[in-house]
Order: C-alpha cells, then structure tokens, then sequence
C-alpha cells in the first residue's frame, strides 16, 4: 500500500459549500483544491483523519462514534445550513489505533463515542467526497496549543500513512476574524510569505524550528490572534517531517484581499 501525503488545509468560512447562492465564486479555487485532493490519492484513501481547529481538550482526543452527528459551530448563517447532514461513517478502530499510537510514543489521549462532525470537517469534506462515503475520524487539537505536542502527536500518528488513512490538518493560514477583508491584507500578505518560505525553502529541521517559533514570523500575531486554525499544521507535518511540502492552494485575494494556503507534505 503506497504511503499517503498529509495536508494543511484552509477551510474556508462556515458552511460555505451550501452557500453557492451567497457566495457565489469566492470558494471556487478552494473547492477545486479539495477535489485534487481526493483526485491526487484516489482509491488509495481509506479513511481520513481530520484534526479539526474547532476541537479543544485538555488531552488528544479522537471521535470513536460509528455515525458521528452534526455539530453547528457557526453564527448569522442561512437557516438552511442548520439543518445540514453529512453522513460520513465513524471509524471506531481506527480511532482506537490512533490513541493508541499516541500512548505508545508517551502521549496522553482519549476517545470520545459522543463527538459529532463540526464545520472544520464537514465543510472541508464536502468538496472531496460529497457522497459522504469515506469513514472520517476527528482528532482535537490539545487545548496547550503547543506547537512542540502536536508535531510530537503527528510524528506518532506517522504509521497511519502507510495504512490508507489521510491525515488532514483542517484550520486557516490566516484566522483573525476582526480583520476577515481589507484590513487583514497586509498581514495575510506578510505571514503567509514566511509561511511559503518556511515550509517550501527550509530544510527538514530548520523548518521545524521555525515553525516551533511561528509567532515571531512577520505580522503572526495579527494573522493568527489566537492559534487554534494554525495549530493543526504542526500534526500534519509531524506526521511528514523529513518530506518536501508544496503548496496546492493560494490566493491573494481571497475575501478581495487575503492572502490565504494550503500544503501538502509528501508525495502525492
């Protein structure tokens, strides 16, 4: 079985797939990445392992239900987008396997039967497998937001790769909502060339430490106010860390004017 890429993702804003009559082409060229996602791996895909920026614990945690619900985590949205289903089975062996990777390598983790889909997963999904037909398992970002924990996570979860299961880091290259337009031009635009040079430029381990100091890349604090949607990129690269990443989503003028990526480590 070929070993699997793992990806950084940005989400998007809310549940923007069902919102084609509002948003009209905004998401056009984020969709599209998502399909070259499910394109560029096909039937070697199993499963995927989303580690959703709208999940915090005190540990890891991994849903384990069998038929995850739905989880609305979004306001000010169109009635309709409350009444949104999307099916994906749970995996629960899975999510057993992957607490279980993390015990081995020293990591406290636990498994929640009860956690449903939120729109970090869901809207991210849709895209890529909008019949709702591949099993998903959510993993929670650890509520420390150490960078240094979450590499550590991802680079447990590493043999998951070779087992079909995509590991996907789902969270935004640039999150501050107050400046969500014009206003955060400037900043998408600075932080999101240290971030190109970082992952593209940098060898393995000058990558990752500059990634453990993120927050003195040009503009962090204005790009990511609170790092909860960043976050999720030091698993999927823990889980890659000696591999190349390309880039296989970006705009500079998304919202108008944010500068916004999507990454890719391994070979897909």
């Amino acid at each position: 079985m070929a070993t699997l890429p793992t990806y950084f993702v940005s989400h998007g804003g809310g549940p923007w797939p069902w919102m084609k009559e509002q948003t009209g082409t905004a998401y056009d060229r984020l969709a599209a990445s998502l399909q070259a996602m499910r394109r560029e791996n096909g039937d070697a895909v199993r499963a995927v392992l989303v580690v959703t920026s709208h999940w915090e614990a005190p540990r890891f945690l991994f849903s384990s239900g069998a038929a995850p619900g739905m989880i609305y985590d979004y306001g000010g949205f169109p009635p309709h987008t409350y009444q949104i289903r999307y099916p994906a089975p749970g995996e629960p062996a899975l999510a057993g396997q992957a607490a279980r990777l993390l015990a081995a390598a020293g990591i406290d983790a636990e498994l929640d039967p009860e956690r449903g889909f939120d729109h970090g997963t869901f809207s991210m999904l849709y895209p890529a497998y909008p019949e709702a037909g591949m099993p998903v398992v959510q993993m929670s970002l650890r509520r420390d937001l150490d960078p240094a924990a979450h590499i550590a996570a991802g680079r447990a979860l590493r043999p998951l790769r070779d087992a079909g299961v995509l590991i996907v880091g789902s969270g935004l290259s640039f999150h501050n909502l107050r400046q969500f337009g014009p206003a955060g031009k400037a900043a998408s635009h600075a932080f999101d060339a240290w971030l190109q040079h970082t992952l593209l430029a940098l060898a393995p381990a000058e990558r990752e430490a500059a990634l453990l100091r993120w927050s003195e890349a040009p503009q962090a604090r204005a790009a990511h106010p609170r790092e909860e949607h960043l976050i999720p990129l030091m698993v999927a690269l823990g889980a890659a860390e000696e591999e190349a990443a390309a880039c296989v989503y970006h705009e500079d003028d998304f919202f108008g004017s944010l500068a916004v990526s999507s990454f890719r480590f391994g070979a897909s």
